[in-house]
C-alpha cells in the first residue's frame, strides 16, 4: 500500500489545521502549529519546517494571512544584535464568512422543497467550509414528515432543466397533483392515461420556498410555471425551445425580477394593472410582495392609494388573503370577481 514520505504529508497536515483552527479571530503562531502537530497528529517538527511549508502553500494560491514583526536577536556567531523578521498570528482566509454560512443554512431550514435527510446531508457539507468555532442553528431541525416520495428526484429534475435550458432544448415530463391519500398521482389526459408536457423551459426560480420552472407549454403561446417538485420523468428532447419572442409576455427579453413581481403565487395566465387602496399598516407587506416597481397615491393619515402591474389570478388570491386591509378598485372585473369571492365565502358559514 503506497503512504505518504512524512515530510510531504507534514504540508497537507498544516493546511488541516489552518482549516481546522483559523479564522480572521483565531490565528496561530508558528509555535502554536508545532504543538497541535506534535499532539494532534504525532508529527515533531521545528518552526522553520512550519514556517517553510506555510509559505509554499501561499505559493500554491492558498490565501494566508500573517502579521510580520521586527525583533532584535543576537548572532549566533559575533553576538551582536540583528534585526530579525518574525512571522505569526497565521489565518486562513475562508471563501464564507460565518454570516454567510449561517444565511445559507437558513435558506435550508426554511425550505419546503427538501426532505430532512439532503437537508441535514447540505447543512453538513456548509459546516464543513468554516472552522471547529463555527457554530450554526442547526439544533432547530426537526424531523417532518416527508409527504412526497417523489422529493428525492428534485436534485435529478434539476440538473436535467439546467443541460436542457442551456441547450436550448424542450422537455417532457409528468405532472403530478396531491390525492386524499397525501401521494402524488400523475395529471391524466381524456383516457385516463397520464398525460405528457412537452414545454420550452427557459428559467429556474425560487420563490416561497420552492422550485419552479418559468417556460411555455408548446401547444399555447403563454408564459407557464410548474413546481418542479411535482415534476416526474423528465426527458430532453431533441426538439429545440420555441424562441422567446414568440411567447407572449417574453417578446422584449425575460426579465426575472419583473417576472417574479409580477406572479406573487407563479400563477400563470394575464397580467394587467390594478389598483387598491389599503392600510397605511401594511406597506411592509407591499413593498416584500409587489417590489420598488409599486406606486402610491393618494396618500391619507390612515391609508393610501396601491397601483401594481400583477398577474391577475394571484392578485385574486391576494386580495382575498387581505381582504380586512383593503379594498380592490379597479379593473371593473378584479372587483366583480373579488366581491363574488368574498359572498361564496360568507355562504360556507351560513346556517
Amino acid at each position: 500500500m503506497y503512504t505518504i514520505p512524512p515530510k510531504k504529508i507534514l504540508i497537507i497536515n498544516i493546511l488541516d489545521i489552518l482549516r481546522k483552527y483559523t479564522d480572521e479571530n483565531h490565528r496561530l503562531s508558528q509555535k502554536d502549529m508545532v504543538d497541535i502537530l506534535k499532539t494532534e497528529y504525532n508529527t515533531t517538527v521545528d518552526r522553520k519546517a512550519v514556517k517553510r511549508n506555510l509559505m509554499n502553500l501561499i505559493d500554491f494560491g492558498y490565501e494566508i494571512e500573517y502579521s510580520e514583526s521586527v525583533r532584535m536577536t543576537p548572532n549566533a556567531k559575533t553576538g551582536a544584535l540583528e534585526e530579525t523578521y518574525v512571522l505569526s498570528d497565521f489565518y486562513l482566509v475562508r471563501d464564507f464568512t460565518d454570516s454567510e454560512l449561517r444565511l445559507l443554512i437558513d435558506s435550508l431550514l426554511f425550505s419546503k422543497h427538501l426532505p430532512y435527510h439532503q437537508c441535514r446531508e447540505l447543512i453538513g457539507k456548509l459546516e464543513g467550509l468554516s472552522n471547529q468555532y463555527f457554530k450554526s442553528r442547526t439544533k432547530y431541525i426537526r424531523t417532518l414528515p416527508d409527504l412526497s416520495l417523489h422529493r428525492q428526484q428534485l436534485f435529478y429534475t434539476i440538473e436535467v432543466l439546467d443541460e436542457a435550458i442551456s441547450k436550448g432544448k424542450q422537455v417532457s415530463f409528468t405532472y403530478n397533483e396531491y390525492g386524499t391519500d397525501k401521494k402524488l398521482h400523475p395529471r391524466t389526459d381524456r383516457n385516463g392515461s397520464p398525460r405528457a408536457y412537452v414545454v420550452n423551459p427557459y428559467q429556474i426560480a425560487a420563490t416561497n420556498g420552492r422550485y419552479y420552472l418559468i417556460c411555455n407549454y408548446d401547444k399555447y403561446d403563454n408564459v407557464a410555471n410548474y413546481r418542479m417538485d411535482r415534476i416526474t420523468d423528465i426527458k430532453i428532447l431533441d426538439h429545440p425551445v420555441k424562441p422567446a419572442k414568440l411567447v407572449k409576455g417574453l417578446e422584449h427579453g425575460f426579465d426575472l425580477p419583473k417576472h417574479m413581481a409580477e406572479h406573487l403565487y407563479m400563477f400563470s395566465g394575464e397580467s394587467g394593472f390594478v389598483t387598491f387602496r389599503a392600510q397605511k399598516y401594511l406597506l411592509n407587506d407591499i413593498m416584500d410582495w409587489f417590489g420598488g416597481d409599486v406606486v402610491f397615491f393618494d396618500e391619507t393619515q390612515e391609508s393610501v392609494g396601491v397601483r401594481v402591474y400583477v398577474n391577475l389570478a394571484a392578485m385574486r388570491r391576494w386580495a382575498l388573503q387581505y381582504a380586512l386591509h383593503i379594498k380592490i378598485l379597479s379593473p371593473d372585473t378584479l372587483v366583480e370577481t373579488i366581491k363574488h369571492d368574498l359572498k361564496s365565502a360568507m355562504a360556507n358559514y351560513d346556517g
